[in-house]
């Protein structure tokens, strides 16, 4: 099944080539990469296998709900619709030449594109998954774990052992569900990437920032005493280094979400790209004899995005849980000036 994927997506890479060359026009690597990567109106498949999403606007308080549909003719051409233009992935107000207007202002976007939908599907599928155990628990109380339950009963108790408990301590449990649904939205949402068609949710940089300021919210509205005192009169500092030290600590807090935000998208999105690059290798040389050596080293890339895909969540979780840990942490610095970073 997974070889198949990668066929189904060298397949989308061929048609893409094949349209291209049928029109006279050069293939662009580049634009079929970001065509795939990048949000957009409409969720392409296959070839031929297209589900166009659902346009919400409001514009100046009036409600405009249509089809992503409109905006393309019988051959797939962008045209205008209702006074309003698709360019460049963005919706504006047209202008007499059909090109965005320059007066933007009260035109507010609340579509359903490609990437809201792919997070509609993968919160659908959680809920389905964890229901369903949620239910095998009850069936089966006092019983051995079996089917799905048997599958994910040994990843529940890695997150709460090896990651809540040995980073958080004694408060852990407050911290779970959202470890836990952080962990499983971020693998899920990995995993659904690298499907045929599948939506590029957890390599969108808005997501990831809101992934990674929840993370920042939770730190700073559980930080101690202790915490927040670390921060404005870091032990074993003189009173003279006060001004300087402490936006030092306060651009720390800032840059521990900031990180989780850019590695999350970065390494997800490159991966995408590295796999997508290969396959177009064999257009861009025009040679079969590239075909063996492009997919071999795709098929490899697959397989360890399949193992990036497990190890960003494990990351971005483990990450969290540490910041969590370090604010409910208590420090005791009587004597110990000289270690107050080291408690971390």
């Amino acid at each position: 099944m997974k070889k198949l994927f990668i066929l189904l997506f060298s397949f989308l890479t061929i048609s893409a080539h094949a349209e291209a060359a049928a029109e006279g026009g050069e293939f662009k690597p580049g634009d079929l990469i970001m065509h795939h990567i990048a949000d957009d109106y409409t969720w392409h498949f296959a070839d031929g296998v297209t589900l166009y999403l659902p346009v919400i606007l409001i514009d100046n308080g009036t409600p405009k709900v249509f089809s992503s549909s409109n905006f393309y003719d019988e051959n797939h051409a962008l045209v205008p619709y209702e006074g309003y233009v698709l360019n460049h992935g963005h919706i504006y107000r047209a202008d007499a030449n059909g090109q965005p207007a320059a007066d933007q202002s009260s035109l507010l976007d609340f579509s359903i594109t490609k990437n809201v939908a792919s997070l509609f599907a993968s919160v659908i599928l959680l809920f389905a998954v964890f229901l369903t155990i949620a239910g095998s628990y009850k069936k089966n109380r006092g019983k051995a774990p079996n089917g799905i339950q048997s599958f994910f009963e040994p990843i529940i108790i890695f997150v709460r052992d090896e990651i809540a408990k040995g980073n958080i301590g004694p408060k852990y449990e407050r911290y779970m569900p959202y470890l836990l649904t952080i962990f499983f939205f971020i693998w899920f949402n990995n995993l659904l990437g690298l499907m045929p068609g599948g939506a590029n949710l957890t390599g969108n940089i808005a997501v990831t920032l809101v992934l990674a300021t929840l993370t920042l919210l939770i730190t700073v509205f559980s930080g101690n005493k202790s915490y927040w005192s670390h921060i404005f009169a870091t032990p074993g500092v003189p009173a003279w280094l006060a001004p300087i030290m402490i936006p030092v600590e306060l651009i720390g807090i800032l840059t521990k979400p900031f990180s989780l935000m850019v590695r999350l998208f970065a390494n997800i999105t490159a991966g995408h790209i590295i796999i997508l690059s290969l396959f177009s290798l064999i257009f861009i040389f025009q040679s079969v004899a590239v075909a063996p050596i492009s997919v071999a080293f795709a098929i490899f890339m697959f397989f360890l995005e399949l193992l990036v895909a497990l190890l960003q969540a494990y990351i971005f979780t483990l990450l969290s849980a540490m910041y969590f840990g370090g604010a409910v942490e208590e420090h005791d610095h009587v004597g110990d000036h000289g270690h107050g970073d080291g408690a971390h």
